[in-house]
């Protein structure tokens, strides 16, 4: 049995890899992936052999990586972020789904949508959803319908491909459904080459963000009414604060009570009375 390894290399560059994953690059005899992805570790490993496809090819790939570990060759498939997130973790274990000569190893990378995050600050402190606007593979009328339930929902949106050459209003029809749900200076934000070079960044209104001319190598991430500016930053409030003055209150309430010396106040309601009747839980 030889080792197919998903490696999710996160953003690219080697200081947001995983150890797992340098680990599983080292250990494999052979790299395969989408040309680009493999062009971000070629020269760390020069003497290894590789095998690409460019976009459009993923079948022949994992086709490929599947019946070279079938032969006795351990593989990496190497993948943008993580390989179960919009990667060919899915694809290749359906592949080797019966297959007794493969052993699948997943390892786990950093998506776009966690390392573009900590660029722009904390956007992604609630609830959130992940969509990418590719048609390529999800039908239009799908993608539309998650949109209008990630904005009734008030989820955080995270976009992933949201613009190319083939969709160059992708974005901007993204935004008008949003558009119905949250007002037009919502705070927004996008990261451009994530981790790589020339990394850009930058924070916006939805109804600017509209008009942005991105690609595909861009993450976007659009705010809800709690999403703030805190100085440089993109932060999208836990509620921590109201829960700090519950907790405050609670705490000053038990201290009255307990320093109260008139017993018959003590008598006449007891301390788990007092908390149901503030709406406090003890």
């Amino acid at each position: 049995m030889s080792e197919l390894y998903l490696v999710g290399l996160g953003p690219g560059n080697r200081e947001n890899m995983t150890g797992a994953a340098l680990s599983a690059l080292e250990k494999a005899d052979v790299l395969c992936g989408y040309t680009v992805y493999v062009d971000l570790v070629r020269d760390w490993f020069p003497d290894k052999e590789t095998y690409t496809t460019p976009m459009t090819r993923e079948m022949e790939r994992c086709r490929w990586a599947v019946s070279t570990a079938a032969s006795g060759r351990s593989v990496a498939m190497l993948c943008s972020g993580d390989a179960g997130i919009y990667g060919m973790a899915g694809p290749v274990m359906e592949l080797a789904a019966d297959d007794p000569r493969v052993e699948i190893i997943p390892v786990p990378g950093i998506t776009a949508a966690v390392s573009g995050a900590a660029i722009l600050g904390a956007p992604l402190m609630n609830d959130f959803a992940v969509i990418s606007l590719s048609d390529r593979l999800t039908p239009p009328e799908l993608i539309r319908k998650r949109l209008h339930g990630a904005g009734m929902g008030d989820f955080v949106v995270c976009l992933y491909n949201p613009a190319s050459r083939q969709r160059r209003t992708a974005l901007r029809d993204a935004c008008d459904i949003l558009l119905q749900y949250r007002a037009g200076d919502t705070l927004c934000g996008w990261v451009r080459n994530i981790g790589r070079n020339g990394q850009e960044k930058e924070l916006l209104t939805l109804d600017s963000l509209r008009e942005a001319q991105l690609d595909m190598f861009t993450t976007v991430y659009i705010g809800t009414e709690t999403t703030e500016r805190a100085g440089e930053w993109m932060v999208t409030q836990r509620g921590y604060d109201d829960h700090i003055k519950d907790d405050l209150y609670c705490e000053k309430l038990v201290e009255q009570y307990l320093n109260n010396d008139d017993p018959e106040k003590h008598d006449t309601i007891s301390l788990e009375d007092l908390a149901r009747r503030e709406g406090i839980i003890l």
